[in-house]
């Protein structure tokens, strides 16, 4: 076992050793400093304190005419942590991730949407009004289901998760039906002056689908009269053996025939 290093704690005493012998020929001005608030000799490393998750909320209180703002404290259920993950970081919580994951989880589809992740100054956010949930210069996304649902829980009095959740939804689902109808109809104009476009991702991919099912099902065709000739042939028949290995000759000639375009 190693010896405990009390050389910072010393130091004071060090740099006035050294000018009674004189190798320093002037004190450093931090010496007095040192003596008034001296550092601290605890050599017991304490565990990080836990954070308190704190919900603000506007609640109507009883005799007061005015909804009153009520700070609401979350405690941590506490856990027995092994000697080896007792000084590790605390995991810092915040109000927005559980909303956050309600959301991601019934709308999955969302988080295929491409983000701008890209800020001009990084405070697009101080100038946010998360009363309304479309925002100048922000694309409409799950974050701003997840703002506008925050700001209803801490602005608007006697107000539920889920309740604040159903209004940030339907103003969600308004907005994206909005935006799919101008996008039609943006594409039918186009469409009306000339444009032509090529197939969507779905056509594409119901055209590749039906490509390899029509391989598969000659596959199958094929593995079921080899079978068929299996069982004729044993049971004694093989006449009929011969007669279907014929048409599969000629059905797996056919198959691999090059077809012309």
């Amino acid at each position: 076992m190693g010896k405990i290093n009390l050389t910072a704690l010393r130091v004071r005493k060090t740099a006035l050793n050294q000018f009674a012998s004189g190798k320093i020929n002037k004190l450093p001005q931090w010496v007095d400093v040192v003596g008034d608030i001296p550092p601290s000799e605890t050599l017991i490393r304490r565990p990080t304190p836990q954070h308190q998750l704190v919900r603000q909320r506007l609640k109507t209180v009883a005799g007061s005419s005015k909804p009153q703002v009520v700070f609401e404290v979350q405690e941590k259920p506490r856990k027995s942590k092994k000697p080896s993950r007792l000084f590790q970081p605390v995991e810092l919580k915040y109000e927005e991730d559980e909303l956050r994951h309600n959301f991601f989880r019934d709308h999955p589809w969302e988080l295929a949407r491409p983000r701008v992740l890209l800020e001009s100054t990084g405070k697009d956010h101080e100038n946010y009004d998360w009363s309304r949930i479309t925002q100048p210069g922000k694309r409409l996304d799950g974050e701003s289901v997840v703002q506008r649902q925050l700001w209803l829980l801490n602005n608007v009095p006697d107000m539920t998760k889920s309740h604040a959740y159903d209004i940030a939804r339907r103003e969600f689902y308004r907005l994206r039906l909005q935006e799919d109808i101008q996008r039609r109809v943006a594409a039918e104009e186009a469409e009306a002056t000339g444009a032509q476009f090529g197939p969507s991702y779905l056509e594409i991919g119901m055209d590749l689908e039906n490509q390899q099912y029509e391989k598969w099902k000659a596959w199958a065709k094929t593995e079921a009269q080899l079978f068929d000739q299996r069982t004729a042939a044993l049971s004694g028949a093989p006449e009929v053996a011969l007669e279907q290995q014929s048409q599969t000759e000629e059905t797996f000639t056919e198959l691999t025939d090059p077809v012309t375009v």
